[in-house]
């Protein structure tokens, strides 16, 4: 009996999110399993696997690129050593990411996909949570779906997406803060992105966007915080408890996702590589486009 036959896909909630079981994560993949996770992704958005301890850097690194070419592990903050295309998300070293995001959109060709694996997981708290901005987009009333399509957001690295309130960790976080910005980036992207897979429509958002387009900061500080207030709504969640060996796989082009920094002084420590994307393109077909700085060192062109 094949293997792909052995998976079970298990929803966690009705719009986003399930847990995968009868696979090894570290074993050989084939085509089918691979085709099966492509379209589990596609409908769930976000995909768990428990107990994934056969996993290390190499093998994560191996099976990212089942699904395609990876990215190294940020445009500007280094790799895990040994490994420059896996970002070290270690909370000891001030990266928790708090607010809610989609992951490097800040470039000009952001990762399709994102696969986080849990190393160290505090022995409460720590959750992460992710949302289905496909489903944000299309409960929008219509009127405001008609100007959501018509507008670019200006995303940057120039924020402080890891802040917290921990005051033992602001020297670790400002350190971290000042890599993260080293090199500015900024990209014009549109509000709405068709996703080029599914043809779905999503709000392309997130706490990297900043500014929207032709609007005064007072009137685009409103759209954002009411977009924002769509994709957040509990309906659209999902929110994991991780566990060592835990790894979540996700479509970054349709989901926002935060960390939860209620685990105190524990150790909260992952490891993430994450899949070479394409250029968003609009309701009207206008791609993005590129303000400052150059990614090409950080990704590849997505086959």
């Amino acid at each position: 009996m094949s293997l792909s036959h052995r998976i079970e896909v298990h929803p966690l909630t009705g719009r986003i999110g399930a847990e995968i079981t009868g696979i090894d994560l570290a074993g050989a993949l084939d085509d089918e399993i691979v085709g099966r996770i492509r379209g589990a992704i596609l409908e769930w958005k976000v995909l768990f696997f428990r107990e994934q301890h056969a996993l290390d850097p190499d093998a994560q690194l191996a099976l990212a690129r089942r699904f395609g070419p990876v990215t190294s592990a940020h445009p500007t903050v280094p790799g895990l050593g040994g490994h420059p295309e896996v970002l070290d998300v270690d909370a000891a070293g001030g990266n928790i990411a708090v607010q809610w995001h989609t992951d490097v959109t800040f470039v000009d060709r952001p990762p399709h996909a994102s696969i986080l694996r849990a190393v160290v997981a505090p022995p409460y708290g720590g959750d992460t949570l992710w949302a289905n901005t496909a489903a944000a987009y299309e409960e929008l009333p219509a009127p405001l779906r008609a100007l959501a399509d018509s507008l670019d957001a200006l995303h940057t690295n120039q924020f402080d997406y890891v802040g917290s309130r921990r005051r033992d960790l602001d020297a670790k976080r400002r350190a971290y803060a000042d890599v993260f910005t080293s090199v500015r980036y900024e990209t014009l992207h549109p509000v709405v992105r068709v996703h080029p897979e599914s043809g779905e429509r999503a709000l392309f958002l997130g706490g990297f966007a900043r500014r929207i387009e032709g609007l005064t900061p007072r009137d685009s500080d409103a759209l954002l915080r009411l977009f924002a207030a769509h994709v957040e709504r509990p309906e659209n969640l999902v929110r994991w408890r991780w566990r060592p060996g835990d790894v979540a796989f996700w479509d970054n082009r349709s989901t926002q996702h935060r960390a939860i920094a209620d685990f105190g002084r524990a150790p909260r420590r992952l490891h993430r590589v994450t899949l070479a994307g394409d250029v968003p393109v609009g309701v009207d077909g206008r791609r993005t486009r590129p303000v400052a700085g150059d990614s090409a060192a950080y990704t590849p062109v997505a086959a």
